[in-house]
């Protein structure tokens, strides 16, 4: 038995936050943020919308796609940074939304890595016989813990959910995967804060070093890349679609050359989405199967890095 995904959704609140709306809240302009980063634009959750609010939306359009019903769905797992509550997992919470019964239901923990890990997980399920159709959800509402005042990290992210079905199949669609953690660099991007006697300790709001992050990303993206397709026998030319984490396009397109891919293979949201840390693949991939980019067939390496440090990938046969 080996695993595919046979259906993709994805949801973006309502409202949209320009550069030209945050120059009116720090010093900054649209020009410094797109010549950084790429991104003109994101999306921000309404106040009385959770994270498990843009996983259902996102689910559901999944699921109808993959032309199964909720009642076929045997597995949740949501890769989120942003959950609900402390407990229950937002997974259990999206569960009850979708009205699902009884099937296991767990959150991920890897940051911007988080829907490469969750993959991993369901591929092994679903090998394993313990699963046969499962929901693999990114969503995050990172506008929420992040330091409206700096500058240098309050303009990179967005909110949003991507979701997949990842469902039994006789030919494997997710040829390989590859995870890997570095906890020694933790400090470097990280929100430094618990709930401690009901009171916030340490810092509730996301603290990064861009330089170390930029240089660490780049660097483990390529061997990554180059990890998995040793493995399967591939060439850079075989790919037809590279989609990263949305980070920063100067950290997507320096991986592209590094690789030696040309940069139209090279699937980018980040200049709408900006950056939606584990939603940002599923997301992305969502875009690129509605506008008739991927197509069934096409050879896919997605790859994450994010906080922890975390990192991973995987390379699909759509």
């Amino acid at each position: 038995m080996y695993s595919k995904i046979i259906g993709t959704g994805s949801y973006l609140p309502q409202k949209i936050l320009t550069n030209k709306d945050i120059e009116a809240v720090v010093d900054t302009t649209d020009d410094w943020i797109v010549s950084r980063s790429g991104i003109k634009q994101r999306h921000i959750a309404a106040d009385s919308e959770m994270t498990s609010d843009l996983a259902e939306k996102a689910s559901r359009s999944a699921i109808e796609r993959s032309g199964l019903t909720c009642e076929d769905i045997d597995l949740i797992i949501v890769a989120t940074t942003t959950p609900d509550m402390v407990f229950p997992s937002t997974a259990c919470i999206l569960q009850s939304k979708l009205d699902i019964s009884e099937c296991p239901a767990f959150d991920v923990q890897a940051v911007c890595s988080g829907f490469v890990y969750a993959l991993n997980i369901a591929d092994l399920f679903i090998k394993s016989g313990q699963a046969k159709n499962a929901l693999i959800v990114g969503a995050e509402v990172y506008s929420r813990i992040l330091n409206w005042n700096d500058r240098t990290t309050c303009v990179l992210f967005g909110d949003g959910a991507g979701a997949v079905v990842v469902s039994g199949a006789e030919r494997p669609g997710i040829l390989k995967t590859s995870l890997h953690a570095k906890g020694t660099l933790s400090k470097h991007l990280c929100v430094p804060g618990w709930v401690n006697r009901g009171e916030v300790s340490g810092s509730p709001l996301l603290q990064m070093d861009g330089g170390v992050v930029f240089k660490f990303a780049v660097k483990v993206f390529e061997e990554t890349a180059n990890e998995l397709l040793d493995a399967t026998g591939k060439k850079i030319e075989d790919l037809d679609w590279f989609i990263p984490h949305q980070a920063n396009i100067r950290i997507m397109e320096s991986t592209a050359k590094k690789l030696k891919l040309p940069l139209n293979k090279l699937v980018a949201t980040v200049d709408h989405h900006g950056n939606t840390s584990a939603a940002s693949i599923p997301l992305a991939l969502d875009e690129a199967v509605r506008d008739g980019r991927v197509k069934q067939g096409d050879l896919i390496l997605v790859a994450g890095v994010g906080g922890g440090f975390t990192w991973g990938g995987a390379l699909l046969e759509f």
